[in-house]
């Protein structure tokens, strides 16, 4: 404390001490403020030590900073220094030009102080139960609009403008520090006058109470004159630009946020002149209503007669005492009030209504908690000119400074500037959603002229940029786990998440013409999903509303919400059928320490027991997103009681839409998510019963004559199951949770089919790998080519490039010989001329699948097990022949055209040469794994049976199962006997003597005979693959006629450089001897066709005669392509 004050009391004291200090401060209060000056002949004259005597005014209010009761507030209150001292003065100075004397600002300092808001919550909190126990603040909000209506004398605010102009009109380099104190003042000033309150409405008042409730008109009219509004504008749209203004956007903001919350956004966003006429129809619809209801519940014309009814209790009952209404005349000859005993209704509407009811009356009502309206608007009585200001500066700042403005606020919030408050927050959210909506309904009212809009949609482009929207959930996140919960700010952020989803929902539109609008949509729509947190958000707003804790605008805000995300995904599931993944967050498990490391919360963890970084990488699930999954999720007890609270106030709905979307999201629980048995209450009964009874008195729009339909469908399922289950009446008085209503609802769990039943999990190949979302086509294939050569296996990356070169080359052979295009055959076409080949669809027609062929064992092992390389032929577009077998067999499909090749093999020559930078990273880390596939179990007993084609016909195949069922039978009748074989000694003799011949004849061709290079495992063909093999087009060369060969062939004969280096990487056989007969120079990869035991080569079948013919070792794994080096085989 400074040593000029004194302190008049201590805490301690009370009573007359506190007299004792009003005693003191008054009468130096009343001295300085007489010296300020007065009026001489009608006009003020300032004394001649006014600037000494603003400086100790201001020296006085400061001791209010540690008194509760405000004595100097309210003695300047009683003295009236603002209107009658502080204002004159502000006129003589910068009313007259002087707006740079010191004078004039010190009475905008004073004015400032005097108007500060006063925080009730916050001063009550303060008080002392006993020593401020008759605190009082009512003078002081008095006060407060006295001083309001004073600054709105005329050339008051023209004055304070006239202050804030010199500041900054200065060059940047040129301002001083006080600069930007005197504009911080008088946006502080007016930030006070537009919190100030103004009085309700009320024609009852006095003239000078009816001056204090159009207050707020005044002031919006006297900023739009004074183009105080425009310096706002200015402001916010150049706060990047100029420190000065950066340093008051939060003050803007809160100005803003006081100045738009009084009115909502659909009233300015109409025509103001047709608005009197509009609210004069809706006031003569409600008295007509009102009339209505009265008269179909008036007293007959018999009324002045009155009316007695006798109503008979159940005899078995025992009547209670009469109440006050009611009378007793048969008291004496039903003695003590045994029995059955009349009781006596002087009520005409008894007659009408039930005897229950009307009973009801004479019972106490109990007391229920008042809901709040909103807690974050207010209502200001504002007139039509105001709102004609209002609309016009709100247009202005759409247009104008709405993304400058809010880029920058942004930016200091996420830069965690000093001057952001925790309010601000609150502020920016609400702001943000007031104009979107403005824009929205303005948008909708627009009517295009030749294709343009005035309200072009990159006006409030803003609010989609990724670092908004994940601000947004962040703090919407956070209020959410905050104890207690901020209501206040998710409600802001809810209302203002849900414009956003309108406004994604305008650009996906069909009447949105650019591309690029839909396309920025689809991808808002697919990161939101995405997130998952938009989806958690709405179903837990739903399940938290408890009446009486948050406000009706939340309630509203969060059946709103609901209903737009719900309406959004419904048409996005439509529009996109592929597989949708939602991303689930979970903390990874903390490691405990050990030793000298601290524990898992007791602080910063030592160096060394550190994690790694993996570790710490937070753990994200990926679960499949369907929307009729989801809607399931709105199935839930506690929504649908949030539902109901909504849907109670029915008679209050003053537009179609609020009864539009609790009719929607009702409806999606009963009928589509078959939930009806959350509807099985009495509490939902009987508002269900006032509706049928009030269905006359709705309104006649097509919801509301929907919301009937949907009362009477609950009630038949309701009934309904009350037949089948009578114990339903019993269950009507208890909550339908954990589950409890699906047995008295048409849902039924999933059941699976047979064949998911028979499906499990394919764990016989590694997990399949994917690149993280966020790149493109070509980033991904680089990236999965760093992660080869990471690995050491450059080697696969060259392989995939001979297998396009040779592709290419083939297909580029076909269209030359279809079309015609070039004559000579032997000249290689460069990749310029490759670019220009466009096949003809009878060029296409040729194309045939192309088997990849398997040149070593180390190939085929990392075409089945390798998940990078197989990650490089998904993204290639090659395709899996049978992914059944116990080794795949990748297949390029005919579909794709040579200049489709050629682009991916430069693209792939291009991330070998020149790695793709990844910024530090390695390409590993940018490899997530898939879920694994899932296949048919086969059956142990139809293991070895043929899979048949499709198109044969049924009598053929009950034919085929009758013959195997019979052999399967006599087979079981089989006894193991030697008697067969004869003399088991003579046998043993002739299989040793084939045996000899058998290795003599593979002496002599160099090749060992009695065993082959691979296993001859058999595979099964589908029907189409094994006509095409039978029919030539992939096998081996004795299926072609003679004299004619394969487009294969013709373009394998010149490819000696590539299958050359192919085959000299895999030679696993011995050379031949000099006898042996020459080898064709050019092997040919051919498919292996399944081999019956028909076709397998006998050992018996050898003898001495072929001992000089040669046999080809062949590899017969099911699905490889082996390189045979006889032309005949």
């Amino acid at each position: 404390m400074d040593d000029d004050v004194v302190s008049i009391h201590s805490s301690h004291e009370s009573g007359p001490e506190e007299i004792d200090r009003r005693a003191i401060l008054e009468p130096v209060v009343q001295r300085v403020v007489d010296a300020l000056g007065g009026y001489e002949g009608g006009a003020y004259r300032m004394g001649d030590e006014v600037s000494g005597c603003l400086r100790d005014l201001k020296k006085l209010w400061r001791k209010d900073d540690t008194d509760d009761e405000r004595t100097v507030a309210r003695i300047f209150w009683e003295t009236r220094v603002l209107p009658n001292d502080l204002v004159p003065i502000l006129l003589a100075t910068a009313g007259k030009g002087l707006v740079e004397d010191k004078r004039a600002i010190a009475c905008a300092d004073l004015m400032t102080a005097m108007t500060w808001p006063i925080d009730m919550a916050e001063e009550l909190q303060e008080l002392d139960e006993e020593l401020d126990k008759g605190t009082d603040y009512t003078q002081l909000m008095f006060s407060h609009l006295n001083y309001k209506a004073a600054l709105l004398t005329p050339g008051v605010m023209q004055a304070l403008f006239g202050i804030v102009l010199p500041p900054i009109s200065k060059h940047a380099k040129e301002r001083n520090e006080r600069d930007g104190q005197i504009v911080n003042l008088v946006l502080h000033l007016i930030r006070n006058l537009i919190f100030i309150k103004d009085l309700p409405a009320n024609m009852y008042l006095s003239a000078d109470q009816a001056e204090y409730s159009s207050l707020q008109t005044r002031l919006v009219k006297a900023l739009s004159e004074t183009h105080t509004l425009d310096l706002l504008l200015t402001i916010a749209a150049n706060t990047s630009n100029d420190p000065l203004f950066n340093a008051s956007n939060t003050l803007v903001l809160e100005i803003l946020y006081l100045l738009f919350r009084g009115v909502k956004p659909h009233l300015l966003a109409i025509d103001q002149s047709k608005q009197p006429t509009q609210n004069l129809h809706r006031l003569l619809v409600a008295e007509d209503k009102k009339k209505k209801d009265l008269a179909r519940n008036a007293s007959s014309r018999h009324s002045r007669f009155g009316t007695t009814v006798s109503v008979q209790l159940k005899p078995s009952k025992r009547s209670a005492a009469p109440d006050a209404d009611t009378e007793d005349r048969n008291d004496s000859a039903h003695g003590s009030g045994h029995g059955s005993r009349p009781l006596v209704l002087h009520r005409q509407a008894a007659i009408t209504r039930e005897s229950g009811s009307v009973l009801d009356f004479a019972k106490r009502s109990k007391a229920r908690k008042s809901n709040k309206i909103d807690e974050l608007a207010r209502e200001d009585n504002l007139s039509i000119e105001a709102k004609i200001v209002l609309q016009g500066f709100a247009r202005e700042s759409v247009d104008s400074s709405f993304n400058p403005f809010l880029r920058s606020l942004l930016k200091d919030i996420k830069s965690e500037r000093p001057k952001i408050k925790e309010k601000d927050h609150l502020r920016l959210l609400y702001v943000t959603k007031w104009f979107l909506e403005f824009f929205l309904i303005s948008r909708s009212n627009e009517k295009a002229v030749e294709g343009q809009r005035k309200w072009n949609l990159g006006l409030v482009a803003e609010v989609t940029d990724r670092g908004w929207i994940i601000w947004v959930l962040k703090r919407m996140r956070q209020a959410m786990e905050e104890k207690p919960k901020m209501w206040n700010e998710l409600q802001a952020g809810i209302e203002c998440l849900t414009q956003l989803l309108l406004l994604i929902d305008i650009m996906s539109s069909s009447v949105i013409s650019d591309p690029q609008l839909n396309e920025a949509a689809a991808v808002l729509q697919q990161q939101l999903i995405y997130n998952g947190e938009v989806l958690d958000i709405s179903l837990e707003s739903l399940r938290s509303y408890k009446e009486g804790t948050q406000s009706l605008a939340y309630l509203n805000a969060t059946v709103h919400l609901a209903y737009a995300l719900l309406r959004m995904l419904e048409r996005w599931g439509k529009e996109n059928t592929g597989a949708v993944y939602v991303r689930k967050k979970k903390p990874g498990k903390r490691k405990k320490t050990t030793g000298q490391g601290l524990a898992d919360e007791d602080g910063v963890p030592d160096v060394e027991n550190e994690p790694d970084g993996d570790s710490e990488e937070e753990v994200v699930h990926e679960t499949m997103f369907t929307f009729d999954a989801f809607e399931m999720k709105f199935a839930n007890s506690e929504i649908t009681k949030t539902l109901l609270t909504y849907l109670s106030r029915y008679r209050d709905f003053d537009s179609a839409e609020f009864m539009k979307r609790v009719v929607s999201l009702i409806h999606r629980q009963v009928v589509k998510a078959k939930a009806e048995g959350l509807y099985f209450n009495v509490s939902t009964l009987n508002l269900f019963k006032s509706i049928l009874d009030d269905q006359k008195s709705l309104p006649k729009d097509q919801s509301s004559k929907d919301l009937v339909k949907l009362v009477n469908f609950i009630l038949h399922r309701f009934f309904k199951a009350l037949e089948e289950e009578p114990f339903l009446a019993v269950e009507a008085f208890f909550p339908k949770n954990r589950g409890h209503w699906k047995q008295y609802s048409s849902w039924e769990p999933e059941r699976k089919g047979r064949h998911e039943r028979e499906t499990v999990e394919d764990t016989q190949f590694p997990p399949e790998v994917q690149v993280k979302k966020g790149y493109s086509w070509s980033e991904q294939i680089g990236i999965a080519i760093a992660a080869l050569v990471e690995d050491r296996k450059t080697e696969l990356v060259e392989w995939v490039k001979d297998i396009l070169v040779l592709v290419i080359r083939q297909r580029n052979r076909i269209v030359e010989e279809t079309d015609q295009k070039h004559k000579d055959e032997d000249t290689d076409l460069d990749d310029d001329e490759q670019k220009k080949l466009t096949p003809s669809a009878d060029a296409i027609s040729k194309f045939i699948d192309y088997l990849v062929p398997y040149i070593s064992d180390e190939h085929a092992e990392a075409a089945t097990k390798n998940s990078t390389l197989k990650l490089v032929f998904r993204l290639l577009k090659f395709t899996i022949y049978d992914e059944d077998g116990d080794e795949l067999q990748w297949i390029v499909p005919a579909a794709i055209i040579p200049s489709e090749l050629q682009s991916s093999l430069n693209v792939v020559d291009q991330f070998l040469q020149h790695p793709i930078d990844l910024d530090g990273k390695k390409a590993s880390q940018l490899l997530s794994k898939k879920t694994r596939r899932r296949r048919r179990r086969r059956s142990p007993s139809n293991s070895d049976v043929e899979l048949v084609d499709d198109d044969e016909p049924k009598r053929k195949r009950r034919e085929k199962k009758k013959k195997e069922e019979t052999q399967y039978k006599s087979a079981q009748f089989i006894e193991d006997s030697d008697a067969e074989y004869g003399d088991m000694e003579a046998f043993l003799e002739r299989e040793k003597a084939l045996r000899d011949k058998a290795a003599m004849a593979a002496a002599q061709s160099g090749k060992i005979g009695t065993m082959r290079a691979a296993g001859t495992k058999k595979r099964r063909r589908k029907g189409k693959d094994v006509e095409a093999r039978k029919k030539g087009r992939v096998g081996n060369s004795e299926n072609q006629p003679a004299g004619e060969s394969s487009a294969d062939e013709n373009v394998l004969d010149s490819e000696d450089d590539i299958l050359g280096s192919m085959r000299r990487s895999r030679s696993s056989s011995p050379s031949a001897p000099a006898s042996r007969r020459a080898p064709r120079a050019r092997p040919r990869p051919r498919p292996v066709p399944k081999r019956s035991a028909k076709q397998e080569i006998s050992m018996d079948a050898v003898d001495e005669g072929d001992a000089g013919m040669s046999v080809g070792v062949r590899r017969t794994v099911k699905g490889r392509l082996v390189l045979s080096e006889d032309d005949e085989l």
